[in-house]
């Protein structure tokens, strides 16, 4: 069997196990949410904060509690690191430095995982399952809730309130992320990922020379790493690790995790507003662009170019054998297109127009199909923006699932589709001017440029995968980076919340003969357009000067 025929079979693997789950998914995270009945685990977690979970909230008092919940939990997060030297089962390992805690903080809380450490070298078993793990339940469950928030925007009318974000994250966490990552752990052990709490023990004694490792829970963390779109990756091969990610089948099961929730909350939106078909008019968007992604990643990485690509039949450098092109090039566009971060190849040594395609993918915004909630959120937000396009091209007020879209929705749209190009271009921009940050590249010209442009992509917009080859462990990266991070998953919030406040103040609006059919495939067309011009024109000139730039002089 040939590796590209090997590498279509697994897309249509995964295809095949993603299809039957969509549905029972969607519908039951469409239950979990709309649900009045409170189970006493969760009742007991409610008397713990001194939450009502029944009060509705209208979008400020929503905010707010994202906002001080986050807070709470880096603050929690930097100390616990800070303090790690004193306590058990640190595995001796010494407490983290101010900057690298605050990335590290930073990176976690904001479902962006980035890590400017070696995992099995810093990090104890403390840190790492009361620390970092929870951080998997809790930061991927407030992006659940900040989407449902703008769905019940759209659902409701003549009224501000958008549910309880309190009962929201909670049975975020305990219905839906931890029972699928019991689930999900078990089969990553049967698969041979480790799981204990061994200390560091050393290995190869008898080959000439020894090796130090770690032991940790590591099955458990992995799998809600790939569900909740975290990414952040116990040892710092991240997934390409056999005791992260043993096997092919291992891989194309962490693969799945990673789309799974993202894919199935489309059927969850279209639950909640009462049009099945609007679902999948946002699904079908989500599958286009992950397909398209998916086939010319595998295209460039395929493509032969001289002897040795021949002979390893593609583009094998930094790519795990376990693996192959193909396992490499899926995992790599879901990663990305994701805002999960984990990695099971070096993206750095992908082609030039291979590492361009996992920056693309993020700069759209991860939305195809995009983290766990914010790929929705994100989704919708550029829908209301496609509306708009083609009200200006027909001269009406453009609708949306039977709501105006006025002047103040579009600002709020607006203000969130520029946020994050912002904050990438902006940090870009004074790392390569100032004197200091560049000497972090490993390499010069095209690629090193590359190197800092994924970084600041990767940060901002919650991804945290790593190009590779850049010393991100300086105080200006974890300083800067870690700003980037929490600005670019919070800021965006704001004006979502805003958005489905403005929304769910309206009344509805009757569909009339004029009215854009947007559950039909020429809007899925419309916004796949929209989606990728808004993209091109904000960042054609960045990816010019790297990866485009490498890619043709290759």
């Amino acid at each position: 069997m040939s590796p590209q025929t090997a590498g279509v079979l697994q897309l249509l693997a995964l295809i095949g196990a993603l299809a039957p789950a969509y549905r029972p998914l969607g519908d039951y995270m469409a239950r979990v949410y709309s649900s009045e009945r409170h189970y006493r685990p969760e009742k007991w977690i409610y008397k713990a904060i001194g939450a009502n979970p029944s009060a509705e909230m209208r979008w400020p008092a929503y905010l707010r509690g994202v906002l001080a919940f986050s807070a709470v939990s880096v603050l929690f997060l930097y100390f616990l690191q800070r303090l790690q030297g004193s306590l058990p089962g640190s595995l001796g390992f010494a407490s983290i430095d101010p900057d690298q805690a605050f990335n590290t903080a930073a990176s976690f809380v904001a479902n962006t995982n980035w890590q400017s450490y070696y995992g099995e070298q810093a990090m104890g078993h403390v840190v790492q399952t009361g620390g970092l793990a929870v951080q998997n339940f809790v930061s991927a469950a407030v992006g659940m809730a900040v989407a449902v928030a703008l769905v019940r925007g759209f659902a409701r009318s003549r009224t501000g309130e958008l549910g309880n974000f309190w009962s929201d994250l909670v049975r975020g966490t305990v219905r839906i992320l931890l029972p699928l990552s019991v689930i999900g752990a078990i089969v990553l052990v049967a698969c041979g990922a480790i799981q204990n709490f061994a200390g560091i023990h050393e290995v190869g004694q008898f080959t000439g020379g020894t090796q130090q490792w770690n032991g940790g829970a590591v099955a458990s963390q992995e799998a809600v790493k790939e569900l909740g779109t975290n990414g952040g990756g116990y040892f710092n091969a991240n997934s390409a690790h056999p005791f992260e990610n043993p096997n092919p089948f291992s891989n194309l099961f962490e693969i799945f995790l990673i789309l799974v929730i993202p894919f199935a909350l489309t059927r969850t939106f279209g639950r909640m507003v009462g049009s099945i078909k609007q679902g999948y008019a946002i699904l079908g968007t989500m599958v286009t662009i992950w397909l398209g992604f998916t086939a010319l990643m595998m295209w460039t990485e395929f493509a032969h170019h001289g002897p040795a690509f021949e002979i390893a039949g593609g583009a094998m450098e930094g790519k795990e054998t376990r693996f192959g092109i193909g396992g490499s090039s899926i995992f790599a566009v879901a990663t990305t297109l994701t805002s999960t971060g984990a990695v099971n190849s070096f993206h750095s040594s992908f082609t030039g127009f291979g590492g361009g395609i996992t920056m693309l993918g993020m700069q759209l915004g991860e939305i195809a199909p995009g983290g766990v909630g914010s790929g929705l959120y994100g989704m919708l937000v550029m829908a209301i923006i496609a509306v708009f396009i083609a009200g200006l091209m027909v001269g009406r007020t453009p609708e949306y699932l039977g709501k105006k879209i006025g002047t103040r929705e579009i600002k709020f749209a607006a203000c969130y589709i520029l946020i994050t190009p912002a904050l990438v271009l902006a940090f870009t921009a004074a790392a390569m001017a100032l004197p200091t940050p560049a000497n972090s590249m490993t390499n010069s010209g095209a690629h090193g440029f590359s190197e800092i442009l994924y970084a600041y992509t990767s940060g901002a917009n919650n991804n945290g995968s790593a190009f590779a080859g850049l010393n991100a462990d300086t105080q200006w990266f974890n300083t800067t980076i870690g700003i980037a991070m929490l600005l670019g998953r919070f800021l965006p919030m704001v004006f979502v919340l805003a958005l489905a406040g403005s929304l769910a103040e309206q009344k509805p609006v009757p569909e009339t003969a004029g009215t854009l059919r947007t559950e039909k495939p020429l809007f899925t067309g419309l916004l796949v357009g929209t989606i990728l011009i808004i993209t091109g024109l904000t960042y054609f000139p960045a990816l010019a000067l790297g990866p485009l730039a490498e890619g043709l002089a290759s």
